[in-house]
């Protein structure tokens, strides 16, 4: 399967991957809040409601629980492309 890597791609109901916008790196709908930040924030244990008012409100709970929810898919369907192989005792 091909990627189209010059054209936006709608991810959820908040998240799009524009290549007009930060590279193309999945952002909340309507601003410049990569994905990932938000999900550092989640990983660090910060509260919801505080990461929404850091990002002054353009980023809702809704749309942190849909980043994550992709996040975990992604995982799923990919995380073994990054491990190593090892051998037991």
């Amino acid at each position: 399967m091909k990627t189209v890597k010059n054209k936006k791609r709608l991810l959820g109901r908040y998240i799009v991957a524009d290549p007009k916008i930060c590279h193309g790196k999945p952002t909340f709908i309507g601003t410049r809040v990569m994905v990932w930040q938000v999900l550092e924030m989640v990983s660090e244990d910060m509260d919801w409601d505080e990461i929404s008012r850091q990002w002054h409100g353009k980023v809702g709970k809704e749309a942190i629980a849909e980043a994550i929810d992709l996040a975990q898919r992604a995982f799923v369907d990919h995380a073994t492309k990054y491990g190593k192989e090892f051998q037991s005792a």
